[in-house]
């Protein structure tokens, strides 16, 4: 297929238009224009251009490239990263919040069924901020920290008052620490997101709720991979493959 039928299908199924986001979403540097192997991932790192360089068309992450407010030189990193991918002639596709925000694929709708939570609502800017319920009742917090350890395979750091019952759930994923007071005016017991700041710990403390912080790149692994599995039952003919780049934050 072309990169544009793929880029065209994809800004519509994300609604990356209705964004107004830190980076370009959709192509961001192009390369050949029929594509076959796609490569998916969290972040557009030199590892995952080496990897892909084996074979891949295209490039397709959550973290792309040419974010708000970075230095415009094409120097150092920035380079050496650009000149991989234009001598390999593969294509770099990237969608951020339109991946987090997706009722379907995105990260938080793939971390609200993995944790085994019940959608309530949606709220903030862009429905980024989702509020749940366990479906399985209240759940005792340990346990719970324990299932949050399981799905991601890592422990998160958990913060503010972490005794007693899990009734209600805020989340959203990857460096959304600050939606804290925004989950605890919406009466949640816990929030979870991926990083945590220093005045997260006073937050979490002084509003009665606790806090787990689970780990930008672990919370947001999810979502690529759902869109993954989406365009294979679309799109057949292409082969589609996951690379983990590690990444302890």
């Amino acid at each position: 297929m072309q990169i544009k039928e793929l880029t065209d299908y994809l800004n519509t199924y994300l609604n990356a238009g209705d964004f107004k986001d830190y980076a370009p979403n959709g192509l961001q540097v192009e390369g050949r224009s029929e594509i076959r192997r796609i490569v998916l991932g969290v972040s557009a790192s030199q590892a995952i251009i080496d990897h892909a360089a084996a074979g891949a068309d295209c490039i397709l992450v959550h973290h792309g490239w040419f974010w708000r407010g970075e230095p415009s030189q094409v120097v150092g990193m920035k380079r050496r990263r650009l000149a991989a991918l234009l001598a390999a002639d593969i294509n770099l596709v990237a969608y951020h919040l339109p991946l987090d925000a997706h009722p379907v694929v995105g990260n938080n709708a793939e971390l609200g069924r993995l944790f085994g939570l019940k959608l309530e609502k949606r709220t903030g800017m862009y429905d980024l901020l989702n509020i749940g319920v366990p479906k399985s009742g209240p759940v005792p917090f340990g346990d719970f920290c324990s299932r949050v350890e399981r799905v991601l395979g890592r422990r998160p750091l958990a913060v503010g008052p972490t005794k007693g019952l899990v009734t209600r759930v805020g989340w959203c994923s990857g460096a959304a620490q600050d939606e804290i007071l925004a989950a605890a005016a919406e009466g949640c017991d816990l929030y979870i997101s991926g990083e945590i700041s220093e005045r997260t710990t006073y937050e979490a403390r002084e509003n009665g709720i606790a806090y787990l912080s689970a780990g930008h790149h672990a919370t947001e692994r999810f979502g690529i991979q759902a869109l993954g599995r989406h365009l294979s039952e679309v799109f057949p003919e292409l082969e589609i493959t996951y690379y983990e780049g590690d990444n302890p934050v």
